[in-house]
């Protein structure tokens, strides 16, 4: 068994749907799904504007969508830019990397459901006033699919070591923690400590919402979408799909059974990820070019 120092306090329990519902309103959230799918890995600037144009056609204020784009420079997960009178945005190398990260878990995500062979334990006790930095270690563990067992005791399936450790010291928090990885031991009843650490009849729930939502626009029944309407389902299916790394573990389906909802989830993303991509990136093209550039 491999050891970090450190000591102990308080996260948040397993996501509620109540609380997947609220990260998915987020504005800040879906600027992130929209430049992470249609503008990264690409290092270009996008006008301020557009970006609140497709927003609105998203379900968003005009005042939420700039609010949200201040946010997030604030949060150093995008830059400003000024090209004259008109402002553009673009991402940061921060935002790009964690963008990196999402991208390998996403596409991932029941791709590679694997044996619970090694076991990352995070264990901290960071005081109030890190609370701030208490709750992205709780976002962030949860992204990588750690799930909560008690206050301040999070668990993963496979070896983090290097992940966890990283983000304690990213978040000034190693001090306060401990990182162990191990391995179970003999004639332990995995199922039933997964099903505490996770909840998998939640997760069932979601992959088949997921399902239901999404599998009119299968590629057969589309109907031939036009660019817009391409465009709307293509961000909010990327925008759903995003939640499920912070509900999944990435176990194989003995230890995690979703009854083949998972199975059929993922199929069905990567089928509309692709099929759709054509006519939504025109569609995102074209809104995001200003007023003086179309007119040109």
């Amino acid at each position: 068994m491999r050891a970090q120092p450190g000591h102990r306090r308080g996260s948040r329990g397993p996501l509620t749907d109540e609380h997947a519902a609220s990260l998915e309103r987020r504005p800040q959230s879906l600027v992130i799904t929209l430049l992470g799918s249609y503008v990264h890995p690409e290092k270009r600037t996008v006008w301020s504007g557009g970006l609140v144009k497709l927003l609105a056609e998203l379900g968003f204020s005009a005042g939420a969508a700039r609010a949200a784009l201040v946010r997030l420079t604030r949060r150093d997960l995008l830059e400003r830019v000024r090209d004259g009178r008109l402002v553009h945005y673009r991402l940061t190398g921060r935002a790009a990397a964690l963008l990196d990260e999402g991208d390998r878990r996403i596409f991932s995500l029941g791709r590679d459901a694997r044996d619970a062979e090694a076991w990352t334990i995070l264990w901290h006790a960071a005081p109030e006033e890190r609370r701030l930095e208490r709750g992205r270690l709780a976002r962030r563990l949860r992204f990588l699919g750690f799930g909560s067992v008690q206050d301040g005791v999070w668990v993963s399936p496979h070896d983090y070591e290097r992940e966890a450790a990283g983000l304690l010291e990213e978040l000034g928090l190693a001090r306060y923690a401990a990182v162990l990885v191990g391995r179970p031991a003999g004639g332990s009843d995995f199922a039933a400590f997964v099903d505490r650490a996770w909840d998998v009849e939640q997760l069932t729930r979601r992959y088949r919402a997921f399902v239901t939502a999404f599998g009119r626009y299968a590629t057969s029944r589309r109907n031939g979408l036009d660019d817009r309407k391409a465009f709307l389902v293509r961000t909010r299916l990327v925008h759903d799909f995003r939640q499920f790394p912070f509900l999944d573990p990435g176990l194989p389906e003995d230890l995690v059974p979703t009854r083949g909802q998972r199975a059929r989830a993922v199929d069905l993303f990567h089928e509309l990820y692709g099929s759709l991509a054509e006519p939504a990136n025109r569609h995102f093209d074209a809104t995001i070019v200003p007023p003086r550039r179309r007119s040109a």
